[in-house]
This record gives structure tokens, sequence and C-alpha cells, in this order.
């Protein structure tokens, strides 16, 4: 259904007409069948959209994907996405038309400020449903003329569903005149962890060998961190006699100069890549397969999530450790993961050690079974809190979809 414009927006579209028509020369080719739009407003925004589509087009065989940044912004140091990620057209009449005839989206997702009032006012007269997520209210349309009062709200009726974090976010837009329906507080979207299942009888068998001894992992561990984990598994095992250490290498080629070293330093290893058996007097399992962290988080309540204790290597994303039950600890070199790990510190889900010493102190700590449980609970809340506003879009834009195929149908 085409909405009227008001004053405020006509204007607006006057002013900035500028340039001919676009067709999309130079862009990607528009894949065929159901065509997701989604607009990234911030860098920092890619990866929980990123992780959205990902889990949408798992559902979803017969949908694509489009990404958009800002048309400024220099989106190929933005990193990898899971679609195109394309700047948007200039907010005027021709640019407008040409991107919106060239991808012709069956649904716009759009997260964060920035608002371009010519495109998504255009995107509404084209019956194409809108979402708006967390806006962010200090800049609702940009460089609005002071004369042009009525434009952030007109620009803001378009969107069917405005979800925001707070209530006084809500307040400030249904101020602006916005239809009281339409908004709704939702949690903040971020990266949400889906683990894969695993085999119980493995699971089973993997705890009956380690016959309730104390556990913990370190996983991701570059060989420059080997002798730091290693004389924190000493330091441990001092006050934990029992104690098994499940180190996972971050490149395979070192796993056996890394056993001949263990050897050397009278710990003895069994390696889970060659069948060794885990017997009672193992204090190291060595293993390189990333493929199996996934029993190994499972079985420990406590993970060291290497590559982070040196600079270079950038850290790992701890999200499916702590999805999986395990505490987690880490290194301050966690480069692009930083905002994860500090909500996992805020909530008291992970802590960051510097040195050998505070990590085997760290693990004597947090292997009490007070500490891990308390520590997995909040990260726990926090997974469960990333998860929740992802399933809600999932479901909300499988809903329209599902209805707009029922329409074309129809016609």
């Amino acid at each position: 259904m085409a909405r009227s414009r008001s004053l405020s927006l006509a204007a607006y579209r006057v002013l900035s007409w500028r340039g001919a028509p676009q067709n999309g020369d130079g862009a990607p080719q528009r894949p065929d069948g159901e065509l997701l739009w989604v607009h990234v407003s911030e860098r920092e925004r890619l990866a929980p959209l990123n992780d959205l589509c990902r889990r949408l087009l798992a559902q979803r065989a017969e949908l694509s994907v489009l990404l958009t940044g800002p048309s400024d912004a220099d989106l190929g140091e933005w990193g990898e996405s899971c679609s195109p990620l394309v700047p948007l057209p200039q907010d005027n009449a021709g640019a407008v038309r040409g991107f919106l005839d060239h991808w012709r989206p069956e649904m716009g997702l759009w997260s964060g400020a920035g608002l371009l009032p010519n495109l998504i006012s255009d995107a509404a007269g084209r019956d194409i449903p809108m979402v708006l997520l967390e806006v962010d209210t200090q800049e609702l349309v940009p460089h609005k003329p002071r004369w042009l009062p009525d434009l952030p709200r007109q620009t803001l009726e378009c969107f069917e569903s405005i979800l925001v974090t707070n209530d006084e976010t809500a307040r400030q837009i249904r101020r602006l005149g916005v239809m009281y329906a339409k908004v709704a507080i939702s949690a903040r979207l971020r990266v949400s962890s889906n683990p894969a299942p695993w085999p119980e009888d493995e699971l089973i068998e993997t705890n009956h060998a380690l016959a309730g001894r104390p556990v913990w992992l370190a996983a991701w561990v570059q060989d420059k961190e080997f002798i730091s984990v290693l004389t924190a598994h000493r330091h441990a095992l001092r006050l934990l006699h029992r104690m098994v250490l499940i180190l996972h290498v971050a490149d395979g080629a070192e796993a056996d100069p890394l056993r001949k070293r263990l050897e050397t330093m009278d710990l003895r290893c069994a390696n889970w890549d060659a069948g060794d058996e885990i017997e009672d007097t193992t204090q190291v399992i060595l293993t390189a397969y990333p493929e199996d962290l996934g029993l190994w988080y499972r079985v420990s309540p406590l993970t060291f999530v290497g590559s982070s204790l040196e600079p270079g290597p950038g850290g790992k994303d701890p999200l499916v450790a702590v999805a999986l039950g395990s505490a987690v600890i880490h290194g301050p070199n966690v480069g692009e993961h930083a905002d994860i790990y500090k909500r996992l510190a805020d909530a008291g889900a992970a802590r960051q050690v510097r040195t050998a010493e505070e990590l085997g102190k760290g693990v004597v700590e947090l292997l009490s079974p007070d500490q891990a449980a308390s520590v997995a609970l909040a990260g726990w809340q926090v997974v469960s809190e990333g998860a929740q506003l992802t399933d809600q879009l999932i479901d909300m834009v499988q809903d329209r979809l599902d209805r707009r195929r029922a329409e074309h149908a129809g016609t």
C-alpha cells in the first residue's frame, strides 16, 4: 500500500534531487528468487547481522541476502560478510530508483541510524516491508533542515516495526508522533552461538575415561603460548594432583614436537588424534583437531581460549565454549573479538590473564565447583541475551516472506 508523503518529505525530495537515474551498472547481479536487504550502518554491527543472515540462509534455502553499508564508508575494510556488501546509493530520486529497480528486495532490515528519507519512503511506496533495529535517536535523519521538522516522523512511519533497546529511546520516537504499536523494546542484536550436537555415547565414554578428575581445556594454543600453558598446568597440579589438561594446538604441525617436549617435562601425554587411550595417569591430552572442540568444550568446565597471550594471532571467538557451559579465561590480545570478551567480562563470565602465573592461579580458582558454576551461568545468560533478538527476527522475516509469497501467488 503506497503511503502519502508529507510536505516535509516532498520538500526534502525536491531539495535532494540531482543526478540521472542509476540502473545498477557495476553492481553484482541480482540473484534469482527471494532477496532480503539488510542495511549495516556501522562496521561494529556487521558481525551480528552476518550471524543473523547465516542462520536465515540455513533455514530458507531459496533466500538470498544483500548487505549494504553507508555510501561514504570503506566497505573493503569491514571484513568478510556472508553475502555481497555494497554501498547505498546517494539519497536522490534517480539513484534510489536505480537501486530499488536493480535489487527488487522482498523485505528490508535497517540497523542503526543514518536514515535516508528518499530511499526508505520509496521502498515503502513499493510495498517492501521494512524493519528498523537499534535506531540512534540523536541522528534519526542526518543533515535535515530545521524547517523540515516532520521529516523524522514521516521517515520512521515508513517502517512496519521499530525495535529499540530501552524505554527512553521508545519514548523519544513516540513523542515524534510515530504510531505507538510500531515501537517495541527488545534486546540488542548480538552474535549468537548455535553449537552442533555431539554424539551422546562418545560424550559419556569420554567422561567415564576421565573418571571425575578436574579438567581444563587450552584451545587454539599457539607455539609461543606452549610454555605459558604448560607452566600454568604444572602450577595447578601442585594443588589439584589428578588434574588433566586438554591441549588443543592451533597448528597441527606443532603436535609431534610438542609431545616430545611434554616427555622431557615428565608430563604423561595421550595423543587423542593418534588414538591413545586416556589412562588414570594421563596428565595432558594432546589434540590438533578443531572438529573435536565441541566434545572438549562439553567435557571441560574451564577453557583457556588461546591465540590471545601473545600479540599477532588476534584471539578466537569464545561464544561456542560459553554456550556449551565452559567458563572462559583468556589473554589480552583478542583483536576483533574484544567486544565479545568485554560483554562476558562485564557479566562475570570471563577472566583475563597476562602471564603463566596468572593463568595457573586462574585455573585453580575457576575450577572450584562454585566458581565454575557461577561463571558458566553468567556466560549462559550472555549467550541467551544475544540469541533473543536473533530468534525474534528470524521468525519475523520468515513470516513476512511467507506472506509476500502468498500475496504474489494470489495475483
